[in-house]
């Protein structure tokens, strides 16, 4: 059985879900997305990625294209349409299809291109990765200077996440200016002097929602927290290291461009946030 996909208010078959050669989002990477993680049935840190879609549309002068009650009914309808237990809900809006190319920005009035789909993920809070940890190496970051909206223009990190296959990795993180910004698909932190360190929020870096949730979990259990930029050498000097993301949530990185991070075994802090932070965020799914 296919997937159901829902495509501007219908519910289709995945293999009849399509939009416009015109739409925007094809021709001009114009839209914005996010990923909502599903265990058990149910929608993890949801306040938190609706909050930033609205943000993102703002940023780009888009507005909301349905409020935010029937956004949600979409999310759990997509769950039970698909019979989702663990996976992600991905979300996707353009500024819709003005029926020809055009730079320009089409009329206000023009229909928003919304589509939603799921990915089924059994036993995604249960990924070997955690009990092994990740190996990364370091990229350049090339990407434009608006990495705190969610956009779709996701082919540099789609070309990262290709560096790091070639290099027989998992992933790459990138370096501006000597600094650590962020993983491809993710946000970056070390631990060193009994702290957990991350870069500050900024137009540099996304705003993760599963960052702010780790973070304040962390602080909730007393553990210090330094939010700066930190240079490749600070984190290959690192007692541990590790990556946060709504799909992967806390996972532990023990190689930086072929150098162990600490002891190049995942670490007692990674551990023990991804603990926290799983238990924690199952009761408030809803």
């Amino acid at each position: 059985m296919s997937r159901i996909v829902y495509v501007n208010g219908n519910w289709v078959p995945e293999e009849e879900a399509v939009v416009s050669v015109f739409d925007r989002g094809f021709l001009m990477a114009d839209g914005v997305y996010e990923v909502t993680s599903v265990l058990g049935g149910k929608l993890l840190d949801y306040p938190g990625h609706a909050a930033r879609l609205e943000r993102s549309l703002g940023e780009l002068g888009m507005g909301m294209p349905m409020d935010a009650d029937d956004l949600l009914e979409v999310h759990r309808a997509l769950v039970e349409k698909n019979d989702l237990v663990d996976g992600m809900i991905y979300l996707q809006i353009t500024r819709g299809n003005p029926g020809d190319r055009d730079f320009a920005f089409p009329p206000a009035e023009t229909p928003q291109t919304v589509v939603l789909f799921t990915q089924s993920k059994p036993g995604l809070a249960d990924a070997p990765k955690a009990k092994t940890g990740m190996k990364i190496i370091t990229i350049d970051d090339i990407r434009w200077g608006r990495r705190d909206i969610k956009t779709v223009q996701l082919l540099y990190p789609s070309m990262g996440k290709m560096m790091a296959k070639k290099a027989g990795v998992d992933d790459a993180w990138m370096v501006e200016d000597g600094f650590v910004t962020e993983g491809t698909s993710n946000n970056a932190y070390i631990v060193a002097g009994g702290k957990i360190i991350t870069r500050n929020l900024g137009t540099d870096i996304l705003h993760g929602i599963t960052r702010a949730a780790v973070l304040r979990f962390a602080r909730e259990a007393q553990m210090e927290v330094e939010e700066r930029p930190f240079t490749v050498a600070e984190a290959k000097a690192a007692d541990e290291a590790f990556i946060t993301s709504a799909s992967s949530f806390v996972m532990p990185v023990v190689e930086i461009d072929g150098a162990a991070v600490g002891t190049g075994a995942p670490g007692s802090v990674a551990t023990r946030l991804r603990e926290i932070y799983l238990e924690e965020s199952l009761k408030q799914a809803i």
